[in-house]
């Protein structure tokens, strides 16, 4: 048996799998417990894992929220920007509150997201931490564009030279938060950090994005890393009151901007008109980032909640219209449901790049919205089978991967730990 904490960005996108690698940890007999700011302990502690306070300084109850909202209105670089900001800020807390937390809770290994910097905690106290990509990985590789971008992963010399010119820029951006990590280990009497791959686990890094979804690129993957499978545990999903009565029969089209980004009323608006009409029942969910009285009476007299029951829903569902977050899009792909991508900020971008690179979208760049495009889309995906069959090729796929527990076999067989107990 071996004791984990794991360090996990505090949005439900990341928190929703890191619960769920946790949970298949946890019935191999293992120990974890999720460091966390205030606002995610409601979520942590109902997954059934272990929670333990951090940052109680600078993120008292209700901070979460208030970060969430203001990004909600934010899009492109500005949102990217901001997020960097929130990383930046996290790492200082991180960095100053980790060690005695970690030593304090008397775990062995950590677990990082890589929207986090706590590696730098475990090397400072020579503790083993593994990389856990909850986005696609972070691959410091020029095959590879960077996921914050949507253009295609092509292999001749003019990609491999726009995708370094994009790692290199993204550095620069991120170099704030570089430095600030930096200060901290030198004071502590570690090496500084000098390339992005210094960033992460030397032992491994694993994703749940699965390899089916990832770009066709020639040659291995790179050392060390390891494609599973969506990190996914439906019944630790809180409930979701919904009214199911009010669906009529007809196909239903599913509609979310997420939790993050959301605040947009036009692009909904948008969505909306583009989808009245149709022989279909548009079911919208605003995830908690606008009232839906503030939308007021839209075309087609759509569904419109805060909250759906997100994995119910897509058993249901034709099309998602969806920002391209990725556990969105992994959610659809496990039910066999094509896409039309509207990507916003972040790693929405690169996500929908690979979707559309396997055939199960069609990406409309928010730039470019408008009604006669979006309408267009949708009509596409809904009519023209060979998207669904794509969605349905990558379904296949999931359907034979068992996220959490290949991570967590993963996680045994680099760290030479094995589990005590093995659960159904």
């Amino acid at each position: 048996m071996a004791r984990f904490g794991a360090f996990c960005f505090p949005g439900t996108g990341h928190l929703y799998p890191m619960t769920a690698l946790a949970r298949s940890l946890q019935l191999r007999g293992h120990e974890v417990v999720i460091f966390g700011i205030a606002d995610t302990e409601a979520t942590v502690r109902a997954a059934g894992i272990e929670f333990c306070q951090i940052g109680a300084e600078d993120y008292p109850p209700g901070t979460l929220k208030m970060l969430d909202e203001h990004l909600a209105r934010l899009k492109g670089i500005a949102a990217f920007r901001f997020t960097l900001a929130r990383i930046r800020n996290s790492t200082r807390m991180i960095l100053r509150d980790g060690p005695q937390a970690v030593r304090l809770a008397n775990v062995e290994t950590l677990l990082v997201d890589e929207a986090e910097f706590a590696g730098n905690v475990a090397d400072h106290l020579g503790l083993s931490w593994i990389s856990i990509a909850l986005l696609p990985p972070l691959l410091p590789d020029d095959r590879f564009p960077p996921f914050w971008f949507g253009w295609s992963a092509g292999q001749d010399r003019l990609s491999r030279f726009r995708n370094r010119l994009a790692i290199r820029f993204l550095l620069r951006i991120a170099s704030p938060i570089f430095n600030e990590v930096n200060q901290q280990r030198i004071e502590w009497g570690l090496k500084p950090l000098t390339n992005p791959e210094d960033g992460l686990s030397p032992i491994a890094q694993i994703t749940q994005l699965p390899q089916a979804l990832e770009f066709e690129i020639s040659g291995k993957n790179p050392v060390g890393l390891y494609y599973t499978g969506p990190f996914l545990h439906a019944q630790q999903r809180p409930p979701v009151d919904f009214p199911w009565e009010r669906l009529d029969g007809r196909p239903i089209i599913y509609a979310s901007m997420g939790t993050l980004q959301n605040g947009s009323e036009s692009i909904f608006k948008t969505i909306t008109d583009a989808c009245a009409g149709l022989d279909a029942q548009l079911v919208i969910s605003l995830g908690g980032g606008l009232d839906p009285a503030r939308l007021g009476k839209l075309a087609g007299d759509p569904l419109v909640v805060r909250f759906v029951p997100q994995l119910e829903i897509l058993k249901r569902a034709s099309l998602v219209i969806t920002h391209a977050g990725i556990n969105t899009v992994l959610e659809s792909l496990s039910e066999g449901v094509p896409m039309v991508a509207i990507p916003l900020a972040n790693d929405q971008p690169g996500v929908a790049a690979r979707l559309r690179a396997r055939g199960a979208c069609v990406v409309v760049s928010r730039h470019t919205l408008n009604l006669a495009r979006l309408r267009k889309a949708v009509l596409l995906v809904l009519e023209d089978g060979k998207y669904r069959e794509a969605a349905q090729v990558l379904q296949k796929t999931i359907q034979t991967l068992n996220g959490p527990d290949r991570a967590a076999d993963l996680i045994e067989q680099v760290l030479h730990i094995r589990p005590t107990q093995l659960n159904p």
